[in-house]
């Protein structure tokens, strides 16, 4: 099985490709970026004989498609992907290869469900899978896993934290993006579009994390859940950045403008606000705290079970770059596996077999902390 990682220089990438070179059944991984220096690589990636490197641009469609065509699956990696997702899948289905991203931006995710990709996708009797990271991504399938349990659906929570210990490159633009504008939430049954930033709470994570504020994000997930979860009236992301000061100081930035994306002049010179802050977070001063070198995720699925209202709450900690990249390398195994048999665009929660991924997820040292708590419809 050959696999082209798109953005496979990065930190993603790179997680991604790790655990590729280990499976028997991988004969190559190709990593396909813009930048191809050979130093980028950790130490087992450039020594590895499954390793090479291709020079891709993800503007360039033909080079793209010419690529796409010499493997079995391609990996989205490159983000963001609010400028990225789209224009690969569409590659991938020129070139009749199943496709599968880490896309964690919901205008993205809107696109491929809602435009003709899905239906050539299905033509091209190939998978557009979105979403397969850590959030996006494994949180989707712990939550099909908890709603296959339930005898009824009700309320789904998701919330995610990272520390900039782990930030780098295309992440501080989503980091940045996220919290713009009008945001999709699935409230009551329907989809409302809020605030992003707002609606801070503080949700308590695994040590080293603790307790972390949290506010409304732009994912993918209440777009794409409840077309898989028949009947649930709430799905709610939020997420933040630690330390805390991070988080305030990027509201602030947004609150002041200096996030805006329309071009204002300065001394007869065109800037974009948005892009001068995005380009003054890639350097932090050494002297600010940066928080512990990890990230976690929380769900929470509501419902009832047997009659008694069940709720199941899990939690993950980790490293950013595996958290987000096995995921992806384990659905591009089942894909290969003919594990996976939907075709078109789908998000994990609809074609992923949720024992079958957290069997493999945990066998690579994943730990998830699970909880189920019932109340007697009797005694309330």
């Amino acid at each position: 099985m050959r696999v082209l990682v798109i953005g496979g220089t990065g930190s993603m990438g790179q997680g991604v490709a790790r655990d590729l070179i280990k499976q028997r059944q991988i004969a190559a991984v190709i990593l396909g970026d813009k930048n191809t220096a050979l130093n980028r690589l950790q130490q087992k990636l450039q020594t590895s004989d499954k390793i090479s490197l291709a020079k891709i641009d993800v503007n360039n469609h033909n080079s793209m498609v010419d690529a796409i065509k010499k493997v079995d699956v391609v990996i989205n990696c490159a983000g963001p992907f609010y400028k990225t997702a789209v224009a690969v899948a569409k590659a991938a289905v020129e070139a009749k290869v199943n496709y599968i991203d880490i896309c964690d931006d919901y205008e993205a995710t809107e696109i491929l469900f809602a435009s003709n990709i899905d239906k050539a996708a299905k033509d091209a009797d190939i998978i557009v899978l979105t979403g397969m990271g850590s959030d996006p991504g494994t949180n989707n399938v712990l939550v099909k896993w908890y709603a296959d349990k339930l005898d009824r659906v009700d309320e789904i929570y998701l919330y995610w934290v990272i520390s900039i210990a782990e930030v780098s490159g295309a992440t501080w633009d989503h980091s940045l993006h996220m919290i713009l504008g009008k945001i999709p939430q699935y409230l009551d049954g329907k989809l409302e579009y809020v605030e992003g930033g707002t609606g801070e709470e503080i949700e308590k994570f695994l040590e080293p994390l603790g307790e972390c504020v949290v506010s409304y994000v732009g994912h993918p997930q209440p777009l794409t859940i409840p077309k898989y979860i028949q009947g649930v009236k709430k799905v709610v992301i939020k997420g933040g950045l630690m330390p805390l000061w991070v988080d305030k100081l990027i509201k602030e930035q947004k609150a002041t403008g200096l996030l805006n994306k329309e071009y204002i002049e300065l001394n007869g010179t065109k800037v974009v606000p948005y892009d001068l802050t995005l380009k003054l977070w890639e350097t932090i001063p050494q002297n600010r705290d940066k928080g512990p070198a990890s990230s976690g995720l929380k769900v929470i699925v509501k419902g009832e079970k047997d009659g008694k209202q069940t709720t199941y709450t899990a939690c993950v900690v980790g490293r950013m770059a595996p958290g987000t990249g096995l995921p992806a390398s384990i659905a591009a195994l089942m894909i290969g596996a003919g594990d996976v048999t939907v075709k078109g665009v789908v998000a994990p929660e609809g074609c992923i077999n949720p024992a079958k991924f957290l069997a493999e997820l945990v066998k690579r040292g994943a730990k998830v902390h699970q909880t189920e708590t019932t109340i007697s419809m009797l005694s309330l």
